[in-house]
């Protein structure tokens, strides 16, 4: 876990509002039934739940990704995210090891 890109990625409010609304699949509208049995959310349930730009929100989870905060599977022209949940538990154990030394 590389601590300071976690917390690069961290460094913005969306991007952690996003990684909480990824926590609960319900934050989403239900996905589509060709869908219903992935993981995941689609990047454009994320970008319309946030009211920002495709380009944007693909730059954010982009960034999430790096990070190793979110997973990512493409389906045809969908890509899905979920939370990657060992790794946030790893950068935040990181993070209070350093901070609590």
């Amino acid at each position: 876990m590389d601590i300071e890109k976690a917390l690069a990625a961290l460094n913005n409010p969306v991007r952690r509002q996003i990684l909480v609304w990824l926590k609960d699949r319900s934050n989403f509208p239900p996905a589509l039934e060709e869908h219903a049995d992935l993981d995941g959310v689609c990047v454009a349930y994320i970008r319309d739940k946030a009211a920002l730009s495709q380009s944007t929100i693909s730059n954010y989870m982009g960034i999430l990704k790096d990070a190793g905060l979110v997973k990512s599977d493409r389906h045809g022209q969908w890509t899905f995210y979920r939370r990657n949940e060992e790794a946030i538990q790893a950068m935040m154990d990181a993070f209070a090891q350093e901070i609590l030394k």
